[in-house]
């Protein structure tokens, strides 16, 4: 049961949530890059005041494997990057002031 096992350290969720920042980055789209990592940022929010060992050990389990999912994502997504940027991403283009 996930009660029995040892609640994780403060280093270990900062090092999980750097670990799916820094996996956001590898995204080459804009859009999923972003999503990833405003996900990533309300999860850990919304788990901020979380009391009960069992609950914490079952949302850092949680968050592991979405980092497994998004490492995943990142390799596939990588392999079918669109050829041109997003809007979001083209920057000093004429015109603009």
């Amino acid at each position: 049961m996930a009660s029995s096992a040892a609640a994780p350290s403060r280093s270990e969720v900062l090092s999980l949530f750097r670990s799916l920042l820094r996996t956001a980055r590898d995204f080459s789209d804009y859009n999923i890059r972003e999503y990833v990592r405003r996900r990533t940022i309300d999860a850990f929010r919304e788990n901020k005041s979380l009391e009960k060992v069992s609950s914490i050990v079952a949302a850092y389990s949680e968050g592991r494997n979405q980092l497994q999912v998004a490492k995943r994502q990142s390799v596939v997504y990588s392999m079918y990057a669109p050829s041109i940027k997003s809007v979001m991403e083209v920057k000093g283009s004429s015109g603009s002031n």
